[in-house]
């Protein structure tokens, strides 16, 4: 790779630049003329002479700045390495990443796309669409598995080995690719062995392509194999070994790669600028979709707006934001493992908290849905892969809260149950009133601001004070109040 700031590497430079110091005279000035009748005060006449070698002098060193920056501009013209972190399970946000990374590639003109890779795995499809956005790029791909400590398990071991520069950091493993049901467990008869034909095919025609070890390929797909970078390097899984990108691009310097076309390119990226390009808003929406934590929080919050909704027609507001959140979360369950039996459970504590506002069950509804929501939480997505698995600290917080919500609503509904009526006809009940006229059959009483007709199994005067203790239609039934003969 060219260096910037140094003419002589240009052709020509040096000889133009020997010939302007020449013409310059960097090597003598003549001295100046003195002229009769002028006196020696230690100044220099300015003469036109003179004027002319500094207008030279100037020219010159215009065109060696000039020549300078050209030289420097050539330098920094060549493409950039533009740098892309995968680091969470292989989803359709990974996929999206991937495709936005090869296409900025191509429109900056990058001599090199680095996907710095830590994946323990994920999706078939969104693997494959990638391992196909690799082969067919025109812009040279280096995976490189880093930093330390970092992995290339399951799904990363096909992008690793589809790239066309792998590469891998001290501390790294890759392998470990046997296909695994939906649910996370093993896949059992014969669509197990359907499955892992395919996808053993899969791995050594990826191998075969890029010039890899095919047999290791199918072996990490058939048992799980998976080694580090160092027996990676020695099995030819690998091309080489880095200890950061830095190194990766000094080692890759002068490498010839081949590209889909069928073209064959040397890389000059000695020095090349580094651009790390950041995931666009829709790649962080679609990977934080693939979280199961994230859809299991959405699929309550929708959970949550259509009761209320349901519970208070006409909101609208619950009942669109549980509307967009149950969107969401079967969005986040089609590209997930998905135990259907968690989700039924799921659906059925909805339908419990919902009963139990219409039905009185004493509370019995609201145990039975905290029950069936709690099962439904633990078996929505089982599998063994930590990435895949909803954390208690997320369920239990969840379960409890939800519990504790639904208690305090029976509750306030049985204490509403036990309050008498202080409104309405009801609320006459046990009423004090007097008795403002009293006859053979009836009686009118002046009860809470009101003339009301009344009726009584005993004999009351005129002036008494009475009791209501019914109502039948628009008459009273009162007795005469304590304390009074």
């Amino acid at each position: 790779m060219e260096k910037s700031g140094r003419g002589g590497d240009i052709p020509g430079v040096g000889l133009l630049c020997a010939r302007l110091s020449a013409m310059i005279g960097f090597t003598s000035l003549p001295p100046p003329e003195v002229h009769e009748g002028v006196p020696m005060n230690g100044s220099r006449p300015r003469t036109k002479k003179r004027r002319g070698h500094y207008g030279t002098l100037l020219l010159a060193g215009l065109a060696l700045w000039g020549l300078l920056s050209v030289h420097t501009l050539l330098a920094q013209g060549k493409g950039p390495v533009l740098v892309i972190d995968v680091e969470d399970a292989i989803s359709p946000g990974s996929t999206s990443y991937v495709n936005y990374g090869l296409e900025e590639a191509r429109k900056r003109g990058a001599q090199l796309l680095v996907i710095r890779l830590d994946t323990p795995g994920g999706l078939v499809s969104s693997t494959r669409a990638i391992v196909k956005a690799i082969f067919a790029s025109e812009i040279p791909v280096a995976v490189f598995v880093a930093p330390g400590g970092a992995r290339a398990a399951s799904a990363g071991t096909f992008i690793t080995m589809s790239a066309h520069i792998a590469a891998m950091a001290p501390g790294t493993n890759i392998g470990a690719a046997s296909p695994v049901g939906g649910g996370g467990s093993q896949i059992q008869g014969d669509m197990r062995k359907k499955a892992m034909n395919d996808v053993a095919a899969f791995a050594r025609s990826v191998a075969t392509r890029t010039g890899r070890n095919a047999e290791w390929a199918e072996s990490a797909v058939r048992e799980a194999i998976s080694v580090d970078e160092a027996e990676a390097l020695k099995l030819k899984v690998i091309d080489l070994v880095a200890v950061n990108v830095k190194s990766l691009l000094l080692a890759l310097d002068g490498r010839k790669v081949k590209l889909a076309s069928g073209q064959e390119i040397t890389l000059s990226i000695r020095g090349a600028q580094m651009v790390a390009l950041e995931r666009t808003w829709r790649d962080k929406v679609l990977s934080l979709l693939s979280d199961p934590n994230i859809a299991y929080i959405l699929m309550l919050l929708g959970m949550y707006g259509l009761f209320f909704e349901l519970s208070n027609p006409g909101n609208i507001l619950p009942g669109v934001v549980g509307a967009i959140s149950i969107l969401l979360a079967l969005y986040a369950m089609k590209v997930l493992p998905i135990n259907y039996v968690g989700l039924l459970l799921m659906g059925l504590a909805v339908i419990m908290f919902l009963l139990e506002i219409k039905v009185v069950s004493y509370g019995g509804l609201t145990i039975s849905g905290v029950v069936a929501m709690t099962l439904g939480s633990v078996m929505l997505i089982d599998s063994p892969e930590p990435y895949l698995q909803i954390s208690l600290t997320v369920i239990l917080p969840a379960v409890a809260g939800t519990a504790i919500f639904f208690v305090w609503i029976v509750g306030l509904g049985f204490r509403v149950q036990q309050t008498r009526p202080v409104s309405g006809v009801e609320g006459l009940i046990d009423q004090i009133g007097v008795v403002r006229s009293a006859g053979d059959e009836q009686m009118k009483i002046f009860v809470r601001g009101e003339l009301w007709t009344a009726d009584s199994d005993e004999a009351i005067q005129q002036g008494e004070k009475v009791r209501v203790v019914a109502i039948d239609g628009l008459r009273l039934h009162v007795s005469r109040e304590d304390g009074q003969k």
